[in-house]
């Protein structure tokens, strides 16, 4: 058995020295390097109950990813968050630039304060040159959803990266909004697709991405890939996708610290000639 143990140590550690090897080969010849993160941050409230956007950003931070995609952010939304703008304020710890896509966005309480808004962010250490969000289907009763889509700046190279969460209890308007995510993403060269998609691996809406995109995890990822429920996670519904031109060199979950959220985040490392 302890050599069994041993022998499973060295091959995992064999496999991630080449791939660490692998994208320093790559920056080496040009090539750009980033690692990518997927994160439903639950408007920072934690499985321990408390509200801690500071704790957030130390996953992040701790993670070195160079671009995040968030999914349930509060933007002024209410006293569960203390109405502050949570994209803005991550983007200001960390020293991020940042683009928001408010899915739901009503009037405010007053007429001096901001509107209420929840929904979608994208981090990146890269200059964000454009920004866009784009409503996806939703059947009546159902949270409205949405596809945020950055464009980066990276080392002169455009990068698109795009970033959803999919309906919770609507299996046919996940089945719906993956379709119009294959269409809206178009050409997928150099793309990153992240998001919480609420569904597992080889359901109808994922069949429909894996048809379109690389799945990061099923390219180069160990383990199960499990992301939720966080303190002990048993299912894959956090993910990152890759355009024709991306190659993933590893992808993983971050266990640091479990109790941040009620998801556990998902990065990947890329490599974008």
């Amino acid at each position: 058995m302890r050599l069994l143990r041993a022998l499973t140590i060295l091959l995992v550690t064999g496999m991630l020295l080449g791939m660490a090897n692998g994208a320093a080969s790559a920056a080496g010849h040009g090539a750009r390097v980033l690692t990518v993160l997927s994160f439903n941050i639950h408007h920072a409230q934690g499985t321990d109950g408390v509200l801690d956007l500071g704790r957030i950003a130390r996953v992040i931070e701790r993670s070195g990813a160079d671009v995040v995609g968030l999914q349930e952010v509060d933007r002024h939304y209410s006293e569960r968050s203390e109405w502050v703008d949570q994209a803005g304020e991550l983007a200001e710890l960390l020293g991020y630039h940042a683009a928001f896509g408010a899915n739901i966005d009503r009037d405010p309480p007053a007429a001096d304060r901001p509107r209420i808004q929840y929904g979608t962010a994208i981090l990146s250490r890269y200059p964000i040159t454009d920004w866009e969000n784009t409503y996806l289907t939703r059947s009546p009763g159902q949270e409205q959803r949405g596809l945020l889509h950055a464009r980066l700046d990276v080392r002169g190279v455009p990068v698109h990266v795009y970033n959803t969460h999919l309906a919770a209890s609507s299996q046919s308007d996940r089945a719906a909004q993956t379709r119009e995510i294959v269409e809206l993403v178009g050409d997928t060269r150099r793309s990153v697709l992240v998001g919480d998609l609420n569904a597992l691996p080889g359901s109808p809406e994922i069949r429909t991405l894996d048809a379109a995109f690389t799945d990061a995890w099923r390219f180069s990822g160990l383990g199960s890939g499990a992301t939720y429920p966080a303190e002990d996670p048993d299912r894959r519904i956090d993910y990152v996708y890759t355009g024709a031109r991306v190659r993933p060199v590893w992808t993983k979950v971050l266990a640091t610290e479990p109790e941040a959220s009620d998801h556990l985040p998902v990065a990947a490392r890329l490599v974008i000639p």
